[in-house]
């Protein structure tokens, strides 16, 4: 199965999110995020730049939260925003909370270099 080098990220639900992530072939940037929460909304640029920068090396997804709840609980998501980077269906690393871009990058070249 091919991956699409989505430019933009990509919103998985329950129904998508083993298929979308856990079977990816190449590492997957989830963003559990809420429309309510402000850091979510203030790391949402950041979450984008990256899945251009990336298009291609990362699948960049974003989880609703409030929409998937048994996901969130499921990955012990206590606290948005959590950026939960998956490879070959496992969480390898995570960041919570805003952060900024340099320190997203810096996690996700760790995984690619792995």
């Amino acid at each position: 199965m091919e991956e699409i080098q989505a430019t933009k990220p990509l919103h998985v639900t329950s129904a998508t999110f083993d298929s979308e992530v856990l079977k990816s072939t190449i590492p997957v940037l989830v963003d559990f995020w809420a429309e309510w929460c402000m850091p979510c909304l203030m790391v949402a640029p950041i979450v984008e730049d990256i899945a251009q920068d990336y298009a291609g090396r990362v699948k960049v997804c974003k989880l609703n939260v409030d929409d998937s709840q048994s996901l969130a609980s499921r990955y012990g998501i206590r606290s948005i925003p959590s950026l939960l980077i998956f490879k070959g269906g496992s969480v390898v690393n995570q960041v919570i909370g805003a952060v900024p871009k340099s320190e997203l990058v810096k996690r996700l070249e760790q995984v690619l270099r792995t």
